[in-house]
Protein backbone atom coordinates (compact mmCIF):
# COMPACT_ATOMS: atom_id res chain seq x y z
CA UNK A 1 0.00 0.00 0.00
CA UNK A 2 1.34 3.71 -0.62
CA UNK A 3 0.36 6.35 1.17
CA UNK A 4 0.89 10.21 0.57
CA UNK A 5 0.73 12.84 3.45
CA UNK A 6 -0.64 16.34 3.10
CA UNK A 7 0.43 18.18 5.33
CA UNK A 8 -1.11 22.53 5.58
CA UNK A 9 0.70 24.80 7.94
CA UNK A 10 -2.50 26.76 8.22
CA UNK A 11 -3.07 30.05 10.13
CA UNK A 12 -5.18 28.58 13.15
CA UNK A 13 -3.12 25.08 12.94
CA UNK A 14 -1.71 22.42 11.04
CA UNK A 15 -3.41 19.60 8.95
CA UNK A 16 -1.78 16.20 8.44
CA UNK A 17 -4.17 13.51 5.82
CA UNK A 18 -2.84 10.53 5.12
CA UNK A 19 -4.22 9.23 1.78
CA UNK A 20 -4.53 6.13 -0.24
CA UNK A 21 -2.72 6.11 -4.23
CA UNK A 22 -6.44 5.74 -5.19
CA UNK A 23 -7.37 9.01 -3.42
CA UNK A 24 -9.12 7.63 -0.57
CA UNK A 25 -8.52 9.48 2.88
CA UNK A 26 -7.88 7.40 5.26
CA UNK A 27 -6.70 9.80 8.54
CA UNK A 28 -6.70 13.31 9.48
CA UNK A 29 -5.37 15.04 12.08
CA UNK A 30 -5.21 19.07 13.06
CA UNK A 31 -2.89 20.65 15.60
CA UNK A 32 -3.62 24.35 16.70
CA UNK A 33 -1.45 27.35 17.76
CA UNK A 34 -1.62 30.69 18.94
CA UNK A 35 -1.57 34.31 16.46
CA UNK A 36 0.28 37.18 18.17
CA UNK A 37 -1.03 40.70 17.73
CA UNK A 38 1.61 42.91 19.56
CA UNK A 39 -0.19 45.98 17.73
CA UNK A 40 -3.37 47.14 15.99
CA UNK A 41 -2.95 45.48 11.98
CA UNK A 42 -0.20 43.36 13.11
CA UNK A 43 -0.12 39.18 12.97
CA UNK A 44 2.79 36.83 13.86
CA UNK A 45 3.19 33.43 14.21
CA UNK A 46 6.40 31.20 16.21
CA UNK A 47 7.85 29.14 13.23
CA UNK A 48 8.17 26.70 15.80
CA UNK A 49 4.80 26.38 16.97
CA UNK A 50 4.37 25.05 13.41
CA UNK A 51 7.29 22.44 13.88
CA UNK A 52 5.68 20.74 16.89
CA UNK A 53 1.98 20.78 15.07
CA UNK A 54 3.35 19.31 12.33
CA UNK A 55 5.38 16.05 14.82
CA UNK A 56 2.09 16.08 16.64
CA UNK A 57 -0.40 15.60 13.68
CA UNK A 58 1.77 13.22 11.93
CA UNK A 59 2.00 11.00 14.37
CA UNK A 60 -1.44 11.17 15.29
CA UNK A 61 -2.63 10.40 11.22
CA UNK A 62 -0.32 7.03 11.51
CA UNK A 63 -1.81 6.06 14.79
CA UNK A 64 -5.14 6.43 13.98
CA UNK A 65 -5.29 5.48 10.51
CA UNK A 66 -3.02 2.37 11.64
CA UNK A 67 -0.22 3.56 8.88
CA UNK A 68 2.99 1.68 9.02
CA UNK A 69 5.89 4.17 8.68
CA UNK A 70 6.77 1.91 5.30
CA UNK A 71 3.87 2.66 3.66
CA UNK A 72 4.48 6.43 3.39
CA UNK A 73 5.87 6.89 -0.25
CA UNK A 74 5.81 11.11 -0.21
CA UNK A 75 5.22 14.21 1.41
CA UNK A 76 3.50 16.90 0.06
CA UNK A 77 3.67 20.25 1.73
CA UNK A 78 0.99 23.74 1.88
CA UNK A 79 0.28 26.10 3.68
CA UNK A 80 -0.80 30.02 4.44
CA UNK A 81 1.15 31.78 1.84
CA UNK A 82 3.30 35.38 2.16
CA UNK A 83 4.99 35.11 5.39
CA UNK A 84 7.94 35.22 6.22
CA UNK A 85 10.07 33.06 8.51
CA UNK A 86 13.66 35.33 8.96
CA UNK A 87 16.58 32.60 9.58
CA UNK A 88 20.54 33.32 10.46
CA UNK A 89 23.72 31.76 9.76
CA UNK A 90 23.13 29.07 12.59
CA UNK A 91 19.70 28.51 10.79
CA UNK A 92 17.61 29.69 13.61
CA UNK A 93 14.18 31.92 13.57
CA UNK A 94 15.49 35.34 14.23
CA UNK A 95 11.95 36.78 15.39
CA UNK A 96 8.35 35.63 15.16
CA UNK A 97 7.21 35.40 11.48
CA UNK A 98 5.11 38.04 10.19
CA UNK A 99 1.75 36.40 8.63
CA UNK A 100 -0.11 36.93 5.26
CA UNK A 101 -3.00 39.31 7.21
CA UNK A 102 -0.18 41.17 8.28
CA UNK A 103 -1.17 45.20 7.78
CA UNK A 104 2.15 46.69 8.80
CA UNK A 105 3.85 47.24 5.73
CA UNK A 106 1.78 50.38 3.46
CA UNK A 107 5.13 52.62 3.67
CA UNK A 108 7.19 49.58 2.03
CA UNK A 109 4.59 48.96 -0.70
CA UNK A 110 4.93 52.64 -1.50
CA UNK A 111 8.52 52.05 -1.81
CA UNK A 112 8.52 49.50 -3.72
CA UNK A 113 6.27 50.57 -6.47
CA UNK A 114 8.70 53.90 -5.99
CA UNK A 115 12.33 51.58 -6.99
CA UNK A 116 10.51 49.53 -9.54
CA UNK A 117 9.55 52.34 -11.34
CA UNK A 118 5.74 53.17 -10.62
CA UNK A 119 3.20 50.01 -10.21
CA UNK A 120 2.69 49.49 -14.08
CA UNK A 121 6.27 48.36 -14.25
CA UNK A 122 5.95 46.76 -11.11
CA UNK A 123 2.86 44.43 -12.72
CA UNK A 124 5.43 44.32 -15.74
CA UNK A 125 8.49 42.38 -13.68
CA UNK A 126 6.42 40.31 -11.15
CA UNK A 127 3.03 40.28 -12.17
CA UNK A 128 1.37 41.79 -9.12
CA UNK A 129 1.45 44.99 -7.56
CA UNK A 130 2.83 45.75 -4.15
CA UNK A 131 0.29 44.47 -1.16
CA UNK A 132 0.84 44.66 2.39
CA UNK A 133 0.24 41.01 2.69
CA UNK A 134 2.66 39.73 0.42
CA UNK A 135 6.78 38.98 1.59
CA UNK A 136 8.70 41.79 -0.10
CA UNK A 137 7.33 44.28 2.02
CA UNK A 138 8.08 42.61 4.98
CA UNK A 139 11.58 41.73 4.27
CA UNK A 140 11.59 45.52 3.36
CA UNK A 141 9.68 46.23 6.83
CA UNK A 142 12.91 44.55 8.68
CA UNK A 143 15.42 46.27 6.94
CA UNK A 144 13.79 49.57 7.78
CA UNK A 145 12.18 49.02 11.25
CA UNK A 146 14.57 46.13 12.30
CA UNK A 147 17.94 46.61 11.05
CA UNK A 148 19.97 44.39 13.79
CA UNK A 149 17.37 41.39 12.67
CA UNK A 150 17.96 42.79 9.25
CA UNK A 151 21.66 42.08 8.89
CA UNK A 152 21.59 38.84 11.17
CA UNK A 153 18.95 37.39 8.42
CA UNK A 154 20.68 34.97 5.90
CA UNK A 155 17.69 32.83 4.67
CA UNK A 156 13.81 34.10 4.28
CA UNK A 157 11.53 30.95 3.83
CA UNK A 158 7.73 30.90 3.53
CA UNK A 159 5.77 28.76 6.47
CA UNK A 160 6.04 25.56 4.82
CA UNK A 161 9.13 25.58 3.41
CA UNK A 162 10.04 26.59 7.20
CA UNK A 163 8.62 22.79 7.85
CA UNK A 164 10.15 21.88 4.78
CA UNK A 165 13.77 22.87 6.30
CA UNK A 166 13.09 20.79 9.22
CA UNK A 167 12.04 18.19 7.45
CA UNK A 168 14.72 17.75 5.07
CA UNK A 169 17.22 20.16 6.11
CA UNK A 170 16.93 22.19 2.57
CA UNK A 171 16.01 25.29 1.86
CA UNK A 172 13.92 24.96 -1.13
CA UNK A 173 10.34 26.62 -2.37
CA UNK A 174 8.31 25.96 -4.76
CA UNK A 175 6.04 28.14 -7.91
CA UNK A 176 2.78 28.79 -6.76
CA UNK A 177 3.98 29.96 -3.07
CA UNK A 178 7.53 31.81 -4.18
CA UNK A 179 4.92 33.64 -6.71
CA UNK A 180 2.85 35.25 -3.70
CA UNK A 181 6.49 37.02 -2.09
CA UNK A 182 6.04 39.32 -4.72
CA UNK A 183 9.67 38.53 -5.87
CA UNK A 184 9.37 35.86 -8.22
CA UNK A 185 9.25 36.92 -12.41
CA UNK A 186 6.07 34.46 -12.77
CA UNK A 187 6.24 34.51 -16.16
CA UNK A 188 9.78 32.74 -15.72
CA UNK A 189 9.05 30.99 -12.87
CA UNK A 190 11.76 31.87 -11.16
CA UNK A 191 13.38 34.65 -9.10
CA UNK A 192 13.28 38.08 -10.88
CA UNK A 193 16.89 39.45 -10.69
CA UNK A 194 15.72 43.15 -11.87
CA UNK A 195 13.17 43.86 -9.18
CA UNK A 196 15.85 42.47 -6.89
CA UNK A 197 18.22 44.37 -7.66
CA UNK A 198 15.85 47.73 -7.59
CA UNK A 199 15.42 46.30 -4.24
CA UNK A 200 18.86 46.27 -3.22
CA UNK A 201 18.04 42.39 -1.80
CA UNK A 202 20.45 39.89 -2.17
CA UNK A 203 19.27 36.49 -4.43
CA UNK A 204 21.17 34.33 -1.85
CA UNK A 205 18.50 35.44 1.04
CA UNK A 206 15.93 33.22 -1.27
CA UNK A 207 15.85 29.62 -1.56
CA UNK A 208 15.66 27.35 -4.92
CA UNK A 209 12.34 27.38 -6.42
CA UNK A 210 10.86 23.71 -7.60
CA UNK A 211 7.78 23.16 -10.01
CA UNK A 212 4.89 22.03 -7.43
CA UNK A 213 5.31 17.94 -8.21
CA UNK A 214 8.80 18.24 -8.03
CA UNK A 215 11.02 16.32 -5.47
CA UNK A 216 12.55 19.09 -3.40
CA UNK A 217 14.51 17.04 -0.53
CA UNK A 218 14.55 13.87 1.58
CA UNK A 219 13.41 13.46 4.93
CA UNK A 220 16.32 13.34 7.12
CA UNK A 221 17.30 10.84 9.62
CA UNK A 222 16.76 13.01 12.87
CA UNK A 223 13.14 14.32 11.76
CA UNK A 224 11.83 10.95 10.48
CA UNK A 225 12.60 9.41 13.95
CA UNK A 226 10.63 12.41 15.38
CA UNK A 227 7.74 11.78 12.90
CA UNK A 228 7.92 8.34 13.42
CA UNK A 229 8.38 7.88 9.63
CA UNK A 230 11.25 6.26 7.77
CA UNK A 231 14.34 8.33 6.43
CA UNK A 232 14.55 9.45 2.70
CA UNK A 233 10.62 9.46 2.27
CA UNK A 234 10.73 12.55 -0.72
CA UNK A 235 9.15 15.82 0.12
CA UNK A 236 7.65 17.30 -2.89
CA UNK A 237 7.43 21.22 -3.65
CA UNK A 238 3.73 21.60 -2.49
CA UNK A 239 1.82 24.87 -2.88
CA UNK A 240 0.55 27.81 -1.42
CA UNK A 241 -2.65 26.93 0.14
CA UNK A 242 -4.47 28.78 -2.72
CA UNK A 243 -2.80 26.78 -5.97
CA UNK A 244 -2.39 23.61 -3.44
CA UNK A 245 -6.36 23.84 -2.63
CA UNK A 246 -7.30 24.28 -6.52
CA UNK A 247 -5.58 20.98 -6.84
CA UNK A 248 -7.62 19.48 -4.29
CA UNK A 249 -10.40 20.99 -5.49
CA UNK A 250 -9.91 19.69 -9.21
CA UNK A 251 -8.67 23.09 -10.62
CA UNK A 252 -6.37 21.83 -13.22
CA UNK A 253 -8.05 22.88 -16.22
CA UNK A 254 -9.38 26.08 -18.37
CA UNK A 255 -12.64 26.49 -17.48
CA UNK A 256 -13.47 25.57 -13.82
CA UNK A 257 -13.44 27.98 -11.13
CA UNK A 258 -13.16 27.87 -7.53
CA UNK A 259 -14.75 30.00 -4.94
CA UNK A 260 -13.69 29.08 -1.27
CA UNK A 261 -15.21 30.59 1.37
CA UNK A 262 -12.70 30.41 4.13
CA UNK A 263 -11.49 32.68 6.98
CA UNK A 264 -10.73 34.56 3.95
CA UNK A 265 -12.33 34.27 0.82
CA UNK A 266 -10.74 33.46 -2.83
CA UNK A 267 -11.79 32.94 -6.55
CA UNK A 268 -9.08 31.06 -8.18
CA UNK A 269 -9.19 30.57 -12.29
CA UNK A 270 -6.47 27.77 -14.28
CA UNK A 271 -5.22 29.59 -16.84
CA UNK A 272 -2.65 27.95 -19.65
CA UNK A 273 -1.12 31.38 -20.04
CA UNK A 274 0.15 34.78 -18.07
CA UNK A 275 -3.42 36.68 -17.82
CA UNK A 276 -2.64 39.85 -15.61
CA UNK A 277 -5.26 42.21 -14.90
CA UNK A 278 -3.64 45.96 -16.01
CA UNK A 279 -5.49 47.63 -12.53
CA UNK A 280 -3.82 44.73 -10.35
CA UNK A 281 -6.95 43.69 -8.78
CA UNK A 282 -6.10 40.09 -8.73
CA UNK A 283 -3.18 38.18 -8.68
CA UNK A 284 -1.77 36.08 -11.27
CA UNK A 285 0.79 33.34 -9.84
CA UNK A 286 2.12 30.35 -11.27
CA UNK A 287 -0.23 27.37 -10.88
CA UNK A 288 0.74 24.27 -9.11
CA UNK A 289 0.62 22.70 -12.19
CA UNK A 290 3.79 22.53 -14.05
CA UNK A 291 3.86 24.73 -16.69
CA UNK A 292 0.28 26.55 -16.41
CA UNK A 293 -0.93 29.53 -14.13
CA UNK A 294 -3.37 30.55 -12.19
CA UNK A 295 -5.79 33.92 -11.81
CA UNK A 296 -6.70 34.43 -7.71
CA UNK A 297 -8.73 37.35 -6.09
CA UNK A 298 -8.96 37.30 -2.55
CA UNK A 299 -11.33 38.78 0.05
CA UNK A 300 -9.29 38.95 3.38
CA UNK A 301 -12.60 38.24 5.70
CA UNK A 302 -15.08 36.21 4.15
CA UNK A 303 -16.02 33.76 6.49
CA UNK A 304 -13.84 35.30 8.98
CA UNK A 305 -16.89 38.20 8.64
CA UNK A 306 -19.29 35.48 9.95
CA UNK A 307 -17.03 34.10 12.37
CA UNK A 308 -16.60 37.77 14.20
CA UNK A 309 -20.01 38.07 14.20
CA UNK A 310 -20.52 34.62 15.81
CA UNK A 311 -17.94 35.44 18.28
CA UNK A 312 -19.11 38.70 19.22
CA UNK A 313 -22.67 38.91 18.57
CA UNK A 314 -24.11 35.28 18.58
CA UNK A 315 -23.72 34.21 22.24
CA UNK A 316 -26.84 33.37 22.14
CA UNK A 317 -26.89 30.60 19.22
CA UNK A 318 -23.85 29.79 20.51
CA UNK A 319 -25.07 28.85 24.22
CA UNK A 320 -27.96 27.38 23.15
CA UNK A 321 -26.48 25.41 20.22
CA UNK A 322 -24.03 23.79 23.26
CA UNK A 323 -26.83 21.23 24.92
CA UNK A 324 -28.10 20.30 21.40
CA UNK A 325 -24.78 19.34 20.15
CA UNK A 326 -24.82 21.36 17.45
CA UNK A 327 -22.90 23.61 15.26
CA UNK A 328 -23.97 27.58 16.56
CA UNK A 329 -23.22 28.58 12.50
CA UNK A 330 -26.12 26.06 11.36
CA UNK A 331 -28.10 28.45 14.05
CA UNK A 332 -27.38 31.45 13.03
CA UNK A 333 -27.63 30.08 9.18
CA UNK A 334 -31.50 29.21 9.97
CA UNK A 335 -31.93 32.37 11.74
CA UNK A 336 -30.20 34.03 8.16
CA UNK A 337 -33.13 32.33 6.01
CA UNK A 338 -36.05 34.37 7.84
CA UNK A 339 -34.79 37.47 6.23
CA UNK A 340 -35.53 38.13 2.98
CA UNK A 341 -32.99 38.57 0.10
CA UNK A 342 -31.31 41.60 -0.07
CA UNK A 343 -31.96 42.07 3.83
CA UNK A 344 -34.55 44.50 3.19
CA UNK A 345 -31.85 47.10 2.41
CA UNK A 346 -28.94 46.65 5.12
CA UNK A 347 -25.85 46.17 3.48
CA UNK A 348 -22.80 44.82 5.34
CA UNK A 349 -18.93 45.38 3.72
CA UNK A 350 -16.84 42.62 4.72
CA UNK A 351 -13.38 44.98 5.67
CA UNK A 352 -12.81 43.59 9.10
CA UNK A 353 -8.88 43.35 8.40
CA UNK A 354 -8.55 45.71 4.82
CA UNK A 355 -9.41 44.54 1.60
CA UNK A 356 -7.22 43.00 -1.24
CA UNK A 357 -9.29 42.46 -4.41
CA UNK A 358 -10.67 44.94 -5.47
CA UNK A 359 -9.40 47.77 -3.54
CA UNK A 360 -6.26 46.92 -2.24
CA UNK A 361 -6.95 48.96 0.55
CA UNK A 362 -4.98 48.31 4.20
CA UNK A 363 -7.34 50.53 5.79
CA UNK A 364 -10.93 49.87 4.94
CA UNK A 365 -13.22 48.71 7.57
CA UNK A 366 -16.47 46.69 8.23
CA UNK A 367 -19.71 48.23 8.24
CA UNK A 368 -23.17 47.76 8.23
CA UNK A 369 -25.17 50.53 5.88
CA UNK A 370 -28.66 50.86 5.70
CA UNK A 371 -30.19 49.86 9.28
CA UNK A 372 -33.16 50.98 10.65
CA UNK A 373 -35.92 50.04 13.12
CA UNK A 374 -37.66 47.67 10.62
CA UNK A 375 -33.82 45.37 11.10
CA UNK A 376 -33.22 42.45 13.37
CA UNK A 377 -30.51 39.69 14.02
CA UNK A 378 -31.70 37.49 10.84
CA UNK A 379 -30.93 40.70 8.60
CA UNK A 380 -27.84 41.24 10.15
CA UNK A 381 -26.63 37.94 9.84
CA UNK A 382 -27.94 37.13 6.47
CA UNK A 383 -26.31 40.53 5.27
CA UNK A 384 -23.10 39.26 6.74
CA UNK A 385 -23.44 36.78 4.52
CA UNK A 386 -24.17 38.59 1.64
CA UNK A 387 -21.80 41.22 2.43
CA UNK A 388 -19.31 38.02 2.34
CA UNK A 389 -20.66 36.74 -1.15
CA UNK A 390 -20.88 39.98 -2.71
CA UNK A 391 -16.77 40.42 -2.13
CA UNK A 392 -16.93 36.92 -3.56
CA UNK A 393 -18.64 38.21 -6.58
CA UNK A 394 -16.26 40.97 -7.04
CA UNK A 395 -13.95 38.68 -7.54
CA UNK A 396 -15.56 36.66 -10.09
CA UNK A 397 -16.30 39.49 -12.48
CA UNK A 398 -12.75 40.81 -12.93
CA UNK A 399 -11.93 37.25 -14.06
CA UNK A 400 -14.97 37.03 -16.37
CA UNK A 401 -13.53 41.17 -17.62
CA UNK A 402 -9.85 39.31 -18.40
CA UNK A 403 -11.84 36.73 -20.98
CA UNK A 404 -11.54 34.06 -18.82
CA UNK A 405 -14.06 31.32 -19.30
CA UNK A 406 -15.92 30.26 -16.24
CA UNK A 407 -17.80 27.38 -17.04
CA UNK A 408 -18.21 26.14 -13.47
CA UNK A 409 -17.71 26.94 -10.25
CA UNK A 410 -16.74 24.49 -7.68
CA UNK A 411 -17.09 25.69 -3.95
CA UNK A 412 -15.52 24.91 -0.94
CA UNK A 413 -14.68 26.07 2.29
CA UNK A 414 -17.84 26.71 5.16
CA UNK A 415 -19.59 28.40 2.20
CA UNK A 416 -19.85 25.15 0.74
CA UNK A 417 -20.97 22.88 3.76
CA UNK A 418 -24.30 24.65 3.71
CA UNK A 419 -27.45 24.01 1.91
CA UNK A 420 -28.14 27.75 2.47
CA UNK A 421 -25.33 29.69 1.82
CA UNK A 422 -24.31 27.17 -1.22
CA UNK A 423 -27.86 28.97 -2.71
CA UNK A 424 -27.14 32.11 -1.72
CA UNK A 425 -23.53 31.83 -4.00
CA UNK A 426 -25.57 30.78 -6.67
CA UNK A 427 -28.24 33.53 -6.30
CA UNK A 428 -25.49 36.04 -5.83
CA UNK A 429 -23.08 34.69 -8.92
CA UNK A 430 -25.90 34.07 -11.00
CA UNK A 431 -24.84 30.51 -11.78
CA UNK A 432 -24.83 27.16 -11.13
CA UNK A 433 -22.62 26.27 -8.55
CA UNK A 434 -20.98 22.69 -7.71
CA UNK A 435 -19.48 20.79 -4.65
CA UNK A 436 -17.15 17.51 -5.35
CA UNK A 437 -16.17 14.50 -3.06
CA UNK A 438 -12.93 15.83 -1.82
CA UNK A 439 -13.29 18.63 0.94
CA UNK A 440 -10.33 18.62 2.42
CA UNK A 441 -8.61 21.26 1.02
CA UNK A 442 -4.53 22.41 0.54
CA UNK A 443 -3.63 19.22 2.61
CA UNK A 444 -5.69 16.98 -0.03
CA UNK A 445 -3.76 19.03 -3.08
CA UNK A 446 -0.50 18.28 -1.56
CA UNK A 447 -1.15 14.77 -1.18
CA UNK A 448 -2.52 14.23 -4.92
CA UNK A 449 0.88 16.48 -5.35
CA UNK A 450 3.26 13.80 -4.04
CA UNK A 451 1.49 10.74 -5.61
CA UNK A 452 1.99 12.48 -9.17
CA UNK A 453 5.70 13.60 -8.29
CA UNK A 454 6.55 10.43 -6.92
CA UNK A 455 5.29 8.26 -9.77
CA UNK A 456 1.65 7.05 -8.71
CA UNK A 457 0.43 9.69 -11.87
CA UNK A 458 1.60 10.70 -14.71
CA UNK A 459 1.09 14.09 -13.50
CA UNK A 460 -1.68 16.36 -11.51
CA UNK A 461 -3.89 16.45 -13.95
CA UNK A 462 -4.11 12.85 -14.35
CA UNK A 463 -4.26 12.44 -10.35
CA UNK A 464 -6.87 14.73 -10.03
CA UNK A 465 -9.09 13.60 -12.86
CA UNK A 466 -9.02 9.83 -10.98
CA UNK A 467 -9.68 11.03 -7.59
CA UNK A 468 -12.24 14.52 -7.39
CA UNK A 469 -15.79 14.52 -9.02
CA UNK A 470 -19.06 16.81 -8.29
CA UNK A 471 -21.20 15.40 -5.84
CA UNK A 472 -24.12 18.53 -5.12
CA UNK A 473 -25.57 20.96 -8.23
CA UNK A 474 -27.21 23.99 -7.04
CA UNK A 475 -28.75 26.12 -9.63
CA UNK A 476 -29.69 30.27 -9.19
CA UNK A 477 -33.18 31.46 -8.33
CA UNK A 478 -34.03 33.62 -11.24
CA UNK A 479 -36.11 35.96 -8.46
CA UNK A 480 -33.41 36.20 -6.21
CA UNK A 481 -30.69 36.32 -8.95
CA UNK A 482 -32.48 39.62 -10.27
CA UNK A 483 -32.87 41.20 -6.25
CA UNK A 484 -28.82 40.35 -6.05
CA UNK A 485 -27.87 41.69 -9.39
CA UNK A 486 -29.04 45.24 -7.88
CA UNK A 487 -27.87 44.72 -4.92
CA UNK A 488 -24.28 44.48 -5.82
CA UNK A 489 -24.71 47.85 -7.59
CA UNK A 490 -25.13 49.53 -4.37
CA UNK A 491 -22.81 47.13 -2.53
CA UNK A 492 -19.91 48.36 -5.06
CA UNK A 493 -20.96 51.51 -4.40
CA UNK A 494 -20.54 51.66 -0.74
CA UNK A 495 -16.90 51.36 -0.94
CA UNK A 496 -16.34 54.30 -2.94
CA UNK A 497 -18.77 56.63 -0.32
CA UNK A 498 -16.83 55.84 2.29
CA UNK A 499 -13.23 55.59 1.15
CA UNK A 500 -11.94 58.93 2.30
CA UNK A 501 -13.64 58.13 5.62
CA UNK A 502 -11.19 54.72 6.18
CA UNK A 503 -8.36 57.06 5.72
CA UNK A 504 -9.93 59.53 8.42
CA UNK A 505 -10.57 56.43 10.53
CA UNK A 506 -7.02 55.09 10.36
CA UNK A 507 -5.44 58.91 11.01
CA UNK A 508 -7.48 58.65 14.36
CA UNK A 509 -6.63 55.30 15.49
CA UNK A 510 -3.06 55.77 14.83
CA UNK A 511 -2.99 59.15 16.88
CA UNK A 512 -5.80 58.21 19.16
CA UNK A 513 -6.16 54.52 19.86
CA UNK A 514 -4.64 51.93 21.97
Amino acid sequence: MSVYLGIDVGTSGTKTLAVHEDGRVLASATEEYPLYSPRPGWSEQVPEDWWQATIRSVRRVLKEGRIKAGDVSGIGLSGQMHGSVFLDKKHEVIRPALLWNDQRTAAECAEIEERAGGRKSLIGMVANPALTGFTAPKILWLRNHERKNFDRTVQVLLPKDYIRFRLTGEFATEVSDASGTLLLDVAKRNWSKKLLGKLDLDKSLLPEVYESEEVSGRLAEASAELLGLATGVPVVGGGGDQAAGAVGNGIVRKGVISATMGTSGVVFAHSDEVETDPEGRVHTFCHAVRGKWHVMGVVLSAGGSLQWYRNQLGQLETAAAAPMGADPYTLLTAQAAEAPPGSEGLFFLPYLTGERTPHADPNARGAWVGLSLRHGRPHMVRSVMEGATFAMRDCLEIIKGMDIPVREIRLSGGGARSEFWRQLQADIYGQKVVTINASEGPAYGVALLAAAGTGAYKDVVEACSATINVVTTTTANAKAKKTYNAAHTIYQQLYGSLKGDFGTIAEFVEKHGS
